[in-house]
Parts: structure tokens; sequence; C-alpha cells
């Protein structure tokens, strides 16, 4: 990419875009409770990771342009890079925890799961008494903050039991998790597809990286997981596209260049035979 392709670029919003409105804090964690009505009306990402636990609440969550309804006792994980807005009705009440990346890589381990799979099911229902034990876990970390010397260690320790927590929850919706976990080469073509979606589109190049042919790892996908490994790559690809034309001002011919296509009417046909809408037309809604 060159120089005039990256000052295209939105910035991303920052963790320092929330200090002012913190209830507690320090450099790398922001606690806030969200109270009343609240509008996020231009999709946008963030650096850091999110975690916001929803009490009594209604509205309607966009998360990498999928729709999920706010309800009571819900917990929502946001990644970094994810594309999100929202409409928060009036009277809801919810925590959020806003955490720096290189914070986030001292509990992380204490999400079971890959990543993928927090980010395919981003929001998750809780039982009143899993409710209990999160809100709990957030009151105290909270609390940690306000206190004249908080300790990074305490706010660590309360963020891997909340990690965990939310992981034993997840297990049994995490369908494609438990596929996953039981096929390591499935799992390997995840993390495979997630590094290099941009260059290489072709079933082949990652068949030969698991060091099986390019049949039998359609024949793995389908069989475990109901699509195609070209499938695959390509809701990776169609993924990425949405968000760029969400949140940059990068062109159409630029987003195709970015993620590999050789020109910009063979973006759009993809695009286009992905969604039934031209990239123009979805970047407009």
């Amino acid at each position: 990419m060159n120089e005039n392709q990256e000052q295209k670029y939105v910035p991303v919003i920052g963790i320092q875009e929330f200090r002012k409105e913190q209830t507690a804090g320090r450099k790398e964690v922001v606690y806030n409770e969200l109270l009343g009505e609240k509008h996020i009306e231009k999709p946008h990402k963030h650096d850091f990771f999110i975690i916001i636990l929803f009490d009594h609440a209604k509205g309607t969550h966009s998360i990498d342009f999928q729709d999920y309804p706010i309800k009571d006792r819900q917990i929502h994980v946001l990644f970094p890079d994810q594309v999100h807005k929202w409409y928060i009705e009036p009277d809801s009440t919810g925590y959020q925890l806003m955490i720096d990346k290189i914070f986030f890589e001292r509990f992380a381990p204490y999400f079971r799961f890959s990543f993928t799979n927090y980010i395919n099911h981003p929001v998750i229902s809780l039982t009143e008494d899993v409710f209990k034990l999160l809100k709990y876990e957030f009151e105290a970390i909270k609390d940690e903050l306000q206190s004249a010397h908080s300790l990074q260690d305490i706010i660590s320790a309360r963020a891997a039991v909340i990690a965990a927590i939310v992981s034993k929850v997840a297990e049994d919706i995490f369908t494609d998790a438990k596929v996953f976990q039981s096929n390591p080469r499935l799992a390997k073509f995840n993390l495979l597809i997630d590094q290099f979606f941009k260059d290489e589109k072709l079933v082949a190049f990652y068949a030969s990286k698991l060091n099986i042919s390019a049949n039998y790892l359609n024949i793995l996908c389908k069989k475990n997981l109901k699509v195609s490994a070209t499938q695959l790559i390509q809701q990776r690809v169609l993924l990425e596209a949405k968000r760029m034309l969400q949140s940059t001002d990068l062109s159409i011919k630029e987003i195709a260049f970015e993620l590999g296509f050789v020109d910009h009417a063979y973006f759009s046909n993809f695009f286009k035979s992905q969604t039934k809408f031209t990239p123009t037309e979805f970047r407009d809604q």
C-alpha cells in the first residue's frame, strides 16, 4: 500500500477517546457505565478489546454487519478491528470494559476457544446466576480502578475470571469450535485463511500448507462444516471487504487491489454474487 492509500483510511478510534466519559480507569483499562439511550450511527472500529455486560437493555447492536438484538442479561464481546454500531433504547443499563491490546494479552488465554469463535458469536445470553457472577467481577474491577493505588495484577485476575466464565457459557453455543477442536487440520486451515486470504484465494495453496490434497480439504470442510473450502475463504474475503467499504475512504478500485483482486470489475462481480449489492450500493446503505 502506498502512502496516499494509507492516508485515506478512516482513523480507528483509540481507547483515549473514551477517557473523558469513563466511570473509572487507568492507562490500559477504561470502565464505563452505559445508562439510557445510546447511538452509534456511523460504523467504526477500535484498536482495543471491549466486553460489555448488559443488565436491563433493549436495542440493536450491529457487529461486522450482522444485527444482534440487545436484551436483558447478555455479554457482548468485540475484538480489535471488528466494525460495529448500535442503538440502545432508553432506560437501558450496561457495563463496559475497554482494554488495550497489550493488557488484553495478560488474560487472553482464559478465553478457551479460538478468537474466531467469539468473533463469529459475539453475543451470549446469560442465566441470572451467571449474570450475577459477571456483574460482581465487573464491579470488583471498577472498585480496584477507583482505589488510590490500583494494581494491574488484581484487574488482570478479575478479567481472567470474566473470560473463563464467558468461555464456560459459550461452550454450548460454539458448535463450530468443537468441530475445529476435534479436527486439527480444519483449525489450522482457519488460521491460514486469516493469514493469507488477501493474497491466496485457491484451495490448492492451503491444501499444500496442510500436506493434503485440495479434494480432501474440500471433503473435510463439507463433512464437518457443511460448506466448501472455497466458501470459507470467500467468507473471510467478503467480511474484510465489508469492513473496508464501511470503515475506510478507499475507492472501490483501491479496496479491490488491497484484497488481491486483479481488477475492479472482478471484485465488484464477486461482491455482488455474495451479497446481491454492488460495493457502491453497500457503502451507501
